[in-house]
C-alpha cells in the first residue's frame, strides 16, 4: 500500500529537458510515478512550462528594462534588496543610467 498522500509536502524532482522537447514517459515513470502523478500528463505540462518565449515592447534598453522590473514586482521578487518599482522610480528620475547600446 503507497504512503498516503501529503499535500502540504514539497518534492523536488531534477529534470533534464532540452528546448521543447520531454524524454520518454518511460524515464520520467520512476521519478513522477511514485508521487502520484502521470508521467505523461507532467511531460505535457512541462512543455507548456517551459515553451515561452520572450517578446519585448520597448525601443530602448530602459524600458526594456523597466518591464523586467514590471515582472518582478508581479512575482514578489526584490532586486538587489530593493523593491522593482523602487528601481523604476530611480530610472525614470535618472539617478539610475541604461547605456543607450
Amino acid at each position: 500500500m503507497p504512503p498516503k498522500f501529503n499535500p502540504d509536502e514539497i518534492k523536488v524532482v531534477y529534470l533534464r529537458c532540452t528546448g521543447t522537447e520531454v524524454g520518454a514517459t518511460s524515464a520520467l515513470a520512476p521519478k513522477i510515478g511514485p508521487l502520484g502523478l502521470s508521467p505523461k500528463k507532467f511531460g505535457g505540462d512541462l512543455i507548456k512550462a517551459t515553451d515561452a518565449t520572450l517578446t519585448f515592447l520597448a525601443r530602448q534598453l530602459s524600458g526594456t528594462t523597466k518591464e523586467v522590473l514590471g515582472t518582478s514586482q508581479s512575482v514578489g521578487s526584490n532586486v538587489d534588496g530593493h523593491h522593482p518599482h523602487d528601481v523604476i522610480d530611480d530610472i525614470n528620475s535618472g539617478a539610475v543610467e541604461c547605456p543607450t547600446s
